[in-house]
């Protein structure tokens, strides 16, 4: 599992980018739940976790190096004015710093796994604001998937299986064509691994109760995929139970 916006920290070395502490708690700065959702996960699939550690406002783990919103200037509406007109020294600092270390954890990871014949699905997690720019976004979970939308049709089937009602966004909020799959791509895509996006609106998991009902929600359909793909009947009764005891390593990061 991987968490590519999973704090809202801004190192002390850039103050508060001339933001409010209001601003820097909203969905401009950070996936808020994301992360607890992961952390949730982590103990119902017994699955290792990386997450990023430096807000997106710093720099977007999940943009290419090369892309306008790697560091962003204006965040939905609001402008980030300390990040307006940067050297290109700052630009690398900041790849150096936090980018390339959390794709190289994520590489890391994979390459452990790979060699110890281990399979892997990467699973991508993510929350967004329910209202963009003054539009409504309806869906509480939306599913992304890159070149290959196997196992991301694979868990959009276990979820309708479950609840046939449930509003799944397909590539909603966004897609891979709007620049927002890097992890996705380089590290799923990338090595031929199973592989998917998930967005859940973050007004759906602000508190404990909402971060554990998606948790598990999201752990039974994701092992329902799984055994799925694998042409295994998937027993409703045992995926409803933890997978495993043991926490998984989790790798936050950066440098604060």
């Amino acid at each position: 599992m991987v968490c590519d916006h999973a704090s809202n920290h801004i190192p002390e070395r850039y103050g508060d980018l001339g933001l409010s502490s209001v601003q820097r708690l909203t969905h401009i700065a950070w996936d808020p739940g994301a992360l607890a959702v992961c952390h949730a996960m982590v103990d119902l699939l017994d699955a290792p976790l990386v997450h990023s550690t430096v807000s997106r406002l710093i720099i977007d783990c999940n943009r290419i190096t090369t892309s306008p919103g790697l560091i962003w200037t204006l965040s939905e509406d609001t402008e980030i004015a300390a990040n307006i007109g940067i050297s290109a020294d700052e630009r690398q600092r900041r790849i150096d710093d936090f980018h390339a270390p959390f794709h190289d954890a994520i590489t890391a990871l994979l390459d452990k796994r790979a060699a110890d014949g281990l399979a892997t699905i990467l699973v991508c997690m993510h929350s967004f604001t329910p209202v963009y720019l003054g539009v409504s976004r309806p869906w509480p979970i939306g599913l992304i998937h890159g070149g290959d939308t196997g196992f991301t049709q694979a868990l959009m089937n276990a979820i309708k299986a479950e609840d046939a009602d449930l509003n799944v966004g397909w590539n909603e909020p966004y897609a891979a064509l709007n620049g927002v799959t890097l992890t996705l791509e380089q590290h799923g895509d990338g090595r031929g691994l199973d592989a998917t996006m998930i967005e859940i609106r973050n007004t759906e998991i602000l508190e404990p109760d909402g971060v554990a009902l998606w948790a598990s929600r999201l752990a039974r359909w994701l092992e329902r995929a799984r055994l799925t793909l694998e042409g295994q009947p998937a027993k409703l009764g045992q995926l409803q139970s933890p997978m495993g005891q043991t926490e998984g390593q989790g790798y936050g990061v950066g440098t604060s």
